[in-house]
Formats: C-alpha cells, sequence, structure tokens
C-alpha cells in the first residue's frame, strides 16, 4: 500500500484556513469504540482502544461482551462507556473503566412496544439522559427522558416524525433530532419509501414542546447523523447533517447530496459534491469549523469546510471508512480519527499521516468517540 492510498495530498486544501504547527507532541489516543469479529456471525464487544502513535500499536484496554449489535457510544466521567443497541435497539447498558458492566436496562422489561433507536445524549445539567425511541405499534418517533443515574424514564416526548435517530443539545440546552422519516416495520424493515418525511427538530429541554421543524425539499433525503461544528457550542456553530439517500432509482442515489448543514435558522444543502453512493454514514467536526463525513461504500472520508463550501475534498481513501472521531492532535487541533478495513487511519491538517492496524482480525461498528488524548 502506498501512501496515495491513505491520504490524499492536501493541495486542494489550500484556500482554507491556516492553523498553527506549534503544539506539544502527543503520543496516544484513547477511543471508546464498538467492534466486532471478521465474520458477521461474530459477537459484538464495546471497549477502550488505546492508539500509540511512538511504537504504531493499538491495544485493547478492555472488551465487554454485548448481547447484539451496538449503534450509539457515550463516554461517561470516570472513563467508561454507555453503550445503545442498535435500531430495534432491546437494550442498553454502562460500563465502568475497568470494562465491568455495572447497569443495564432491558427494553421489554419496560416496554412491549418501545424499543431505542440507537442513540442517546446528556442534559445540559448532567442529571437526565434524552434517547432517541420508536413506539413499533404506532411508528411514532419519540425521546425517552431518562434518570442518568438509573436509566429508568421519568417522560416521553415525540419527536414530531418517524424513525428519529442522532439527537444533540443547542447552545441553550434544547434537543436537535434528526428524524431520519423512514417507514419501518417492527423487524425493522423499509418500506412505503413514497411516505419518507425527514425533519430537524429542535424540542423545548423543558417540555419535550416543539419549537422549529425544517425539511428538505427533497423527501427522500433521509437525515440521519448531526455533528456541530465546533465546541464548546454557541450560536455561531454550524450543525452538519449527514444525508443517506433512499430513492428507488439507483442513478439518483448516487447523485444525492451527502451534507445538509443548518446555519441559524437555515438547513440548506451547501454542495451537490458527494461520494457517488449518496450514503454519508458518519461525520464529525473537522478543519476548525467544518466537518468530515465517511461513506464506508465508498471507502472514503470527505472534508466540507465553510471557507469552500461548494467542495468536498478527500482526505482518506480506504476500504471501510466509516466510524469518526474528532481529534485534537498537534496545533490547534482539526484533526480526524478514522475506522477502516485496515485499521486507524489519523488525519490532521499539521500531523503526518498514519495507519495503525487493528490488534487483531475484528471489524469496527459505525460510531466511535475519542475519550482522551497523552
Amino acid at each position: 500500500m502506498n501512501r496515495r492510498q491513505i491520504l490524499l495530498a492536501l493541495a486542494g486544501m489550500a484556500t482554507l484556513p491556516k492553523l498553527s504547527l506549534a503544539a506539544p507532541a502527543i503520543h496516544q489516543a484513547i477511543i471508546g469504540a464498538a467492534w466486532r469479529g471478521p465474520n458477521k456471525s461474530d459477537p459484538y464487544f464495546a471497549g477502550m482502544l488505546r492508539a500509540d502513535w511512538d511504537s504504531k500499536k493499538i491495544d485493547i484496554g478492555y472488551a465487554v461482551p454485548l448481547p447484539t449489535r451496538p449503534h450509539g457510544l457515550l463516554p461517561e466521567p470516570d472513563g467508561g462507556l454507555l453503550v445503545v443497541g442498535a435500531r430495534p435497539g432491546g437494550w442498553m447498558l454502562r460500563c465502568d473503566v475497568d470494562g465491568k458492566i455495572v447497569q443495564q436496562l432491558d427494553m421489554a422489561e419496560e416496554s412491549a412496544s418501545v424499543r431505542l433507536n440507537g442513540h442517546a445524549v446528556v442534559s445540559a445539567n448532567g442529571n437526565l439522559l434524552y434517547t432517541t425511541e420508536t413506539n413499533l405499534t404506532t411508528g411514532q418517533g419519540k425521546i425517552g427522558v431518562r434518570d442518568l443515574k438509573t436509566l429508568k424514564k421519568v417522560a416521553e416526548w415525540e419527536t414530531h416524525g418517524i424513525d428519529p435517530h442522532q439527537l444533540l443539545l443547542d447552545h441553550q440546552g434544547n434537543l436537535i433530532v434528526a428524524n431520519g422519516g423512514v417507514p419501518r416495520t417492527p423487524a425493522d424493515k423499509k418500506y412505503d419509501l413514497h411516505r419518507m418525511d425527514p425533519s430537524l427538530v429542535r424540542i423545548d429541554q423543558r417540555n419535550g414542546q416543539l419549537l422549529r421543524q425544517w425539511r428538505l425539499d427533497d423527501p427522500r433525503l433521509s437525515l440521519r447523523h448531526l455533528a456541530w461544528s465546533h465546541t464548546p457550542v454557541d450560536a455561531d456553530a454550524y450543525l452538519g447533517i449527514a444525508i443517506q439517500a433512499e430513492h428507488d432509482d439507483a442513478g439518483k442515489r448516487s447523485s444525492a447530496p451527502i451534507l445538509a448543514v443548518l446555519d441559524g435558522d437555515e438547513l440548506s444543502v451547501p454542495t451537490r459534491a458527494n461520494d457517488g453512493f449518496g450514503y454519508a454514514g458518519d461525520i464529525t467536526a473537522a478543519y476548525n469549523g467544518g466537518f468530515a463525513l465517511s461513506s464506508n461504500q465508498a471507502g472514503l472520508a470527505q472534508l466540507w469546510h465553510p471557507a469552500t463550501p461548494d467542495k468536498l475534498t478527500h482526505i482518506v481513501e480506504l476500504e471501510e471508512a466509516y466510524a469518526l472521531a474528532g481529534w485534537n492532535g498537534p496545533g490547534k487541533g482539526g484533526g480526524v480519527l478514522v475506522a477502516t478495513g485496515l485499521g486507524l487511519v489519523r488525519w490532521h491538517p499539521t500531523a503526518k499521516a498514519a495507519l495503525l492496524p487493528w490488534p487483531k482480525p475484528m471489524a469496527l461498528d459505525n460510531h466511535w468517540v475519542l475519550l482522551n488524548e497523552a
């Protein structure tokens, strides 16, 4: 494998803002991740991976066996993880920094009809956990309002749509929810795609009331994953929304956009540049004000920046490029960690590219989170 297969040259990014090169040395990245073995029938695990840039190796800090496939991960203050089962999710669990399961929620014991949709976020005051959910009987999207410590549901709000997926907090602590809009059977099979109704909503953190709802012109563009352009989030932050096209016609899917951006109160598609498949798998903040998007089908991670809003720049070209996490690295940040079929790729505007192979045959799942750097 040559270097060009790992990272493309940054010549196409010459018009983007320059970053400072002065930085302390960063030796390790500590990552919360989920994975299985190389075969689809292999069991799933969640745990901590330690990427050492000096030794060019990845070690598994701990690995927790999971009931079924996971999806979203949230870092815990003690270094542990909160792991949410993939849609229709029947479980959620909490593990500590030693890899011990300290709490597990069984959705069947809580409700016969409501299941998790794979993502969660902690409230601004740190007391509550919000989870995206679906009532399998009615198909309506729900937000589970839960006690963060016990995981017990204390309230349930409407998402004012169907197929809610990821949710984040805005600068006021209100919820921003991506309603994917895809009708699904209780077994998670898509159907009646002509009835799709994707939307982005803002929900009042105090009472669950709908504050605002946005839609794109094309109802076949499912809004899935979310990322703010910078943290801490303020009123000037862009919200990036990863799109997955659901057109019946393959040609329409292949030419569909993969990014929407919320700028203030305006939702738009800034560029028609895409991945050739119309499928953005993950999104994270990158390059100080922009976003990185992954497409596992195309084997691509691409960069969007408001300085060149009509462009997507290839930064990683490797098969199964999927899970993304922002990586500070040297300088003033802006880097990205990308999980691929071959290993972890780091990209940074001021740091040398690196590819670290997985410590054993394993397939990383859709998302991961940066826990710490050393």
